[in-house]
């Protein structure tokens, strides 16, 4: 959609396509098409910290699931961490431990393997700029059925794990407070080992492919690039840590800013703003300072952190990663994609390693302890360090929530990488096809933003109403302030 304002031309991709959940990208160009201002709007408002107050914290870890239908999981284990501390108990036992790793396992390798093959590979099979009717998961198989084919029954792995621990493929039961509702039975674990080796041989495939593609192409590698702060979680060791570990936080040169730092003490060492043009924050270290201290998460962020992958797979493939790198940390915005494929690959095999120990059908699920009145969860989802706090009356109500969600952590640096991408690519450019717009979307798909997830700023960004003539020209506009006044006029 193209509108004039202010003597500049407004373009608007609306939606991103390509991404789960609603938002747009405004570019404003000038008479001579030089990109004055490139944005990523979130537009879609969801609030979910504001109507779970009043909710008794039971309910919690099955309400927040709601917030999305690609990453029910992970909220779920969020807020079942949070729970636990506020029923009183921070060590689960044995097998309920097992089971949650498990079901963030598949949750992590079917989320990861949706991303590549059905959202983001047709970019990369056929071109950014290729026919837009072929560019999608339908081209994808007809011309690509191998690649394809992999990658729906990858998904649809991670799903059946999934179902089997949690009773259904989405929006299902597992965790409850202080444990697990369910053992895994001996019959579900040996339908899952059934298709386990073909599951690692073809995310080893997809490192494959994504390594090559990254290797062929070094135009690529600048792209959308950024050299900026990482945010992720690790183990002991500094191990890769998906689902339980301290915070390990380092600037672009691998410096620290803090390290194995407990996540439930993150309010010393994040905050977030609010600006009025987004219903999305902007966290940022408080180490550093607003203008410089926005940060990464997801899987480039996690592979760049870490010193070592537990799986004898991935790690060979972390240590390739790095090579890449000369040692260094990887910045190329594109390789989130490469990085997405090496956790897979962790996953299917710590899914083949938890379904061959004997504790996964144990049946001890269950741990009580005396209540708190508060509770902080803190998981890696598969787009990155997912944040669930949450406070309670002496009744067992919330009373306050708040959530930092990983697309929100990279809320930043999409805005970087849409403006690198749009300076590099449209600026000057006589003709903005449909092409060197989705060059745009690539930028913001490589990060795989959840954008339901991500919109909680209630209140903050006003509501703005735009009348457009035939012509395109803007008559008029309306806007509703957080302060409840009015402003209208034209622009």
């Amino acid at each position: 959609m193209e509108a004039q304002t202010n003597n500049l031309r407004r373009i608007a991709i609306d939606p991103v396509s390509r991404v789960e959940g609603h938002g747009k990208i405004t570019l404003l160009l000038d008479a001579d098409n030089h990109v004055q201002e490139a944005r990523l709007h979130i537009v879609e408002f969801r609030g979910f910290e504001k109507f779970i107050q009043g909710r008794p914290y039971t309910e919690v870890p099955y309400f927040v699931q709601r917030l999305c239908g690609i990453c029910p999981v992970s909220h779920h284990l969020a807020a079942a961490k949070a729970v636990d501390q506020i029923v009183g108990v921070d060590e689960l036992t044995p097998t309920a431990t097992k089971l949650r790793r498990l079901l963030h396992f598949g949750q992590v390798l079917q989320s990861h393997a949706l991303h590549f093959f059905h959202l983001s590979s047709p970019d990369f099979l056929f071109g950014f700029g290729s026919d837009l009717a072929h560019r999608n998961i339908v081209g994808v198989l007809e011309d690509y059925p191998d690649i394809g084919l992999k990658g729906v029954k990858l998904r649809k792995y991670g799903q059946q794990v999934i179902a089997a621990i949690a009773g259904k493929r989405i929006h299902g039961a597992a965790a409850i407070p202080g444990g697990m509702n369910k053992a895994l039975d001996e019959d579900e674990r040996q339908a899952l080992l059934v298709d386990i080796a073909d599951i690692i041989a073809w995310s080893q495939d997809a490192v494959t492919l994504n390594e090559s593609i990254h290797l062929q192409h070094p135009e690529n590698h600048a792209f959308a690039t950024l050299q900026t702060n990482y945010l992720g979680m690790i183990g002991a060791q500094g191990e890769l840590e998906l689902y339980h570990g301290g915070l390990r936080a380092r600037r672009a040169d691998g410096s620290d800013i803090f390290d194995q730092f407990d996540y439930r003490n993150y309010g010393l060492m994040i905050r977030e703003e609010v600006r009025n043009w987004s219903y999305m924050k902007f966290p940022y270290f408080t180490a550093i300072d607003k203008e410089n201290g926005w940060y990464r998460v997801g899987p480039l962020a996690r592979v760049n952190l870490c010193d070592s992958i537990a799986t004898p797979l991935a790690e060979a493939a972390r240590v390739r990663f790095r090579a890449f790198g000369g040692g260094a940390y990887v910045h190329d915005t594109l390789a989130f994609h490469w990085a997405r494929m090496i956790e897979m690959l962790h996953c299917a095999e710590a899914i083949q390693e938890l379904l061959n120990d004997p504790d996964i059908t144990g049946t001890d699920l269950l741990v009580t302890g005396e209540k708190r009145p508060q509770g902080i969860g803190v998981i890696e989802a598969p787009r990155g360090t997912l944040f669930h706090h949450y406070q309670v009356n002496e009744q067992g109500l919330i009373e306050k929530a708040n959530l930092i969600v990983s697309t929100t952590s990279n809320n930043q640096a999409m805005n970087e990488s849409v403006r690198s991408v749009a300076d590099h690519y449209l600026d000057g450019q006589e003709e903005i096809t449909e092409g060197l717009l989705n060059h745009l979307e690539v930028a913001v798909r490589a990060y795989d933003p959840c954008l339901s997830c991500a919109t909680h700023a209630l209140g903050k960004m006003p509501l703005q109403v735009e009348l457009y003539g035939h012509d395109g020209q803007l008559l008029s506009h309306l806007t509703k302030n957080s302060d409840g006044s009015y402003g209208c006029g034209l622009d």
